[in-house]
């Protein structure tokens, strides 16, 4: 049976539905391909399921954790069965009413089987053959595994697999001390979980500023958990419920043990079993739909978007390209994208926040560049919540004071990250932000003072001082 469409676009999560309503919207007929669970990663088993059950976790921690003096407050006990099951009746919801139902609104079709490239210009699904003027592929990407000697044999979570435990563990062990890995392991941690963290680079979140992962280590080590860095991992082994990890720090090997082990080393773009071959599409090193900067493949009607190009990966930046692809391929557009004021975000509490360049990132483009670290103890927001474990760096060019990045750990440090992605996008100088309205007792106003501390004391300042 044959179908011919203006646009088939292989993937049905974030940047799919991107792709699909923005050709929708120009009036082209869609068909999007699916053989698992529509919505992909975010709405699933990413964003929203993760999200829902660190929310729940860090009230229980806060609750047992009060930092004011004249009240007391306590956190009983954690039923963990029922906080999966609100998060999966969230997550169901959600699935219909941002997907399913959007799907139906729109009109396009949702071929609900394996999906496969056929030759240049035609594919298959669920045994029919499909033709488009263009083809879209956003089928995501998918928690990677290292090959660890008797990790398959002792059995692993992942990402996926860690949120839909219905007992908690009474230990822990993380494999990657990234976004992921942090997030997943303060979950158990707030929950009452010893968790231990094993990480083969130097510091947790190595593409981040130093500073970083020295306040995001100290905050979950003051919560108890524990930390090895330089670590390579050599084997896992099961003995009755319990694993092993063995690894090796500075020549000397060690072992840690717990009812169970976390992989959190990353994600891997889903490209097996596509046909790519067929269609001439070619991939990476990494294994992702190598594309140019308008998202197009090797093949000139294909084009690709989200994880599965092996661009960060972030909702948002699938969303963004899921909609570009479709502009370039049957709009007559010719953009690209541009990562220059890219936010990104790490869930943990406090939480971490990011836009733009490092100081380290930055000079390896030949930015010359002065930065400004501005400790949360100066910022009165801070002071009034008693917790001042975070800070706010910003880098920027020398020459000129323009704003190339900044990085906080703070409450709401993914609110407070939006001021700086404007200033790295329209290319604000320090000085035009110090000099920029700014609520008083709002962590907001630690990116106007942090841009201060370029050409002043702060503490030198009364409290609402300019």
């Amino acid at each position: 049976m044959g179908h011919e469409y203006d646009l088939v676009v292989l993937g049905s999560g974030s940047a799919a539905f991107a792709a699909a309503i923005t050709a929708t919207d120009a009036g082209a007929r869609v068909a999007l391909m699916e053989a698992n669970t529509v919505g992909g990663t975010c709405v699933n088993v990413g964003c929203i399921p993760s999200k829902a059950m660190l929310a729940a976790a860090d009230t229980f921690y806060r609750a047992g954790h009060d930092p004011f003096p004249g009240i007391s407050t306590a956190a009983t006990a954690v039923d963990l069965s029922a906080l999966v099951q609100a998060k999966d009746t969230l997550v169901d919801g959600l699935r219909k009413e941002k997907y399913l139902d959007l799907a139906d609104a729109y009109g396009f079709t949702v071929c609900r089987g394996h999906a496969e490239f056929t030759g240049a210009r035609t594919l298959q699904c669920a045994g029919d053959r499909l033709t488009a003027s263009a083809y879209v592929i956003a089928t995501g990407a998918s928690p990677a595994v290292p090959p660890i000697a008797g990790l398959d044999g002792a059995g692993y979570l992942t990402s996926t697999t860690a949120l839909e435990l219905e007992d908690l563990p009474e230990e822990l062990i993380v494999i990657g001390a990234n976004a992921i890995g942090l997030e997943m392991g303060q979950l158990f941690l707030q929950l009452g979980t010893r968790v231990t963290f094993v990480e083969v680079a130097p510091r947790i979140t190595p593409a981040e500023e130093p500073e970083t992962a020295e306040t995001v280590q100290r905050v979950l080590e003051e919560a108890g958990a524990v930390f090895h860095t330089g670590a390579t991992v050599t084997r896992v082994t099961r003995e009755g419920t319990r694993r092993t990890v063995s690894f090796r720090v500075n020549g000397t090997e060690a072992t840690v043990a717990a009812d169970h082990v976390l992989v959190a080393t990353g994600r891997r773009p889903n490209t097996a079993d596509l046909g790519l071959e067929r269609a001439g599409i070619g991939l990476t090193e990494g294994g992702a739909v190598e594309v140019d900067g308008g998202l197009r493949t090797s093949n000139a009607r294909v084009f690709a978007a989200g994880d599965v190009t092996g661009h960060p990966q972030f909702v948002y930046v699938a969303a963004y390209e899921g909609s570009m692809a479709v502009r370039n391929a049957i709009m007559g557009h010719n953009e690209t994208v541009d990562f220059r004021a890219l936010p990104r975000v790490i869930f943990t509490s406090p939480m971490f926040a990011a836009a733009g360049l490092t100081d380290e990132q930055a000079a390896a483009q030949g930015i010359e560049c002065q930065c400004r670290v501005l400790p949360l103890s100066a910022v009165p927001r801070a002071l009034v919540n008693r917790d001042t474990r975070g800070f706010v760096k910003i880098v920027a060019e020398a020459a000129t004071g323009r704003i190339v990045g900044a990085s906080t750990v703070a409450d709401g440090a993914g609110d407070v990250i939006q001021a700086a992605i404007y200033a790295i996008q329209f290319g604000l100088t320090t000085e035009q932000v110090a000099n920029t309205w700014a609520p008083y007792l709002t962590f907001a106003e630690a990116f106007k003072l942090a841009a201060q501390t370029f050409t002043r004391d702060v503490s030198k300042l009364s409290c609402c001082a300019a």
